[in-house]
């Protein structure tokens, strides 16, 4: 038994460990900017900041675009207004003047009607002319042609207006409803908040300052833009793969990271000015980037130097440590 262990020590000496890779931590910064132009009037953090998701990081002045929405306001207020008058009538009075003016026209009609058979009968007994006769009738058929006019004077007012000028009237409401949607969001785009929890990296304004419509104000770094960044020689890239896992070790920074490789480079960084060589192809270098999982990456400071050591394929997680069962046959391999 004792051979045994001797020799199990002696191979498990001569294991080489992993190749390890030097490489450096980043940080790919989210800008927030806002959509409009105005004078910077709030910034609400500073660099060095710590902020959480949907914390206000900064505001614009607000006076223009709350003016814009006034006159959008008021602007949807006449279109609905016109909308609503073109699916009426006239007004209750227009409509009584039209019907009084109808009646005075029937009244006018029957007495014309009755001069009329007034003037027949005289003629008759030859007591007028028929240019008399001739000037009832034309008189009595104007009176009947005014009725008729009045009455369909009447029916149209009573209409609503024409469908063409409500649909025109109904597009105009739309029109200016969407215009005053646009004010709302440019108002509230006045307001910026943080898209993700993070650090505040940089700040690029003062209080006071213009800003121009989409610079952006503020940086922030979330943890799950942090990532690392390292060099591979040529001999060693085939043993990469996209997604398999890595560890990042650094000062300071305890127990190694886990990390998955998310991108390699399909362009060496160096390259001999030469045809290469079994010697020369050493001298190639691919970059290589690998994002820690979410609840490590916090642990990573852009700029810090890392050394990379690949996962091996089967090989236990570091949170696994010796099974008491092993342990106990190891002390009782050890005690026989």
């Amino acid at each position: 038994m004792l051979a045994l262990l001797a020799a199990a020590t002696l191979t498990a000496c001569d294991q080489e460990p992993p190749p390890a890779w030097s490489g450096y931590a980043e940080g790919d910064p989210v800008y927030v900017a806002a959509p409009i132009a105005g004078q910077l009037l709030e910034l609400q953090v500073q660099r060095g900041d710590t902020v959480a998701a949907g914390a206000p990081l900064f505001s614009i002045d607000i006076i223009p675009t709350r003016a814009a929405r006034a006159e959008a306001d008021a602007r949807l207020a006449a279109a609905r207004a016109e909308q609503a008058d073109a699916a009426k009538g006239r007004r209750p009075d227009e409509i009584a003047m039209s019907r009084a003016q109808l009646a005075q026209a029937r009244a006018q009609s029957a007495l014309a009607d009755s001069d009329l058979a007034r003037q027949q009968q005289l003629i008759g007994q030859g007591f007028i002319s028929a240019a008399r006769l001739d000037d009832a009738r034309a008189t009595a058929a104007q009176a009947r042609q005014r009725v008729r006019e009045l009455e369909s004077s009447l029916r149209v007012a009573e209409l609503p207006a024409r469908s063409d000028q409500q649909a025109a009237a109904r597009a105009n409401a739309e029109a200016a409803s969407a215009a005053l949607e646009q004010q709302q969001w440019r108002e509230s785009q006045t307001r910026q908040r943080a898209p993700a929890a993070g650090l505040v990296d940089d700040t690029f304004y003062r209080v006071g300052e213009y800003v121009n419509a989409g610079q952006p104000v503020v940086s922030l770094l979330p943890p799950s833009q942090r990532k690392a960044r390292f060099y591979v020689p040529e001999p060693e890239l085939a043993s990469l793969r996209q997604g398999q896992a890595v560890q990042l070790s650094c000062d300071g920074c305890g127990a190694p990271i886990a990390a998955r490789v998310s991108y390699i480079s399909p362009q060496p960084e160096y390259t001999p000015p030469v045809i290469y060589s079994n010697s020369q192809r050493a001298r190639l270098v691919f970059l290589v980037e690998a994002r820690p999982d979410p609840a490590q990456a916090a642990r990573l400071h852009p700029g810090q130097p890392l050394e990379v050591r690949p996962v091996a394929s089967g090989a236990p997680d570091k949170a696994e440590a010796t099974s008491p069962s092993t342990s106990a046959a190891s002390g009782a391999g050890l005690r026989q």
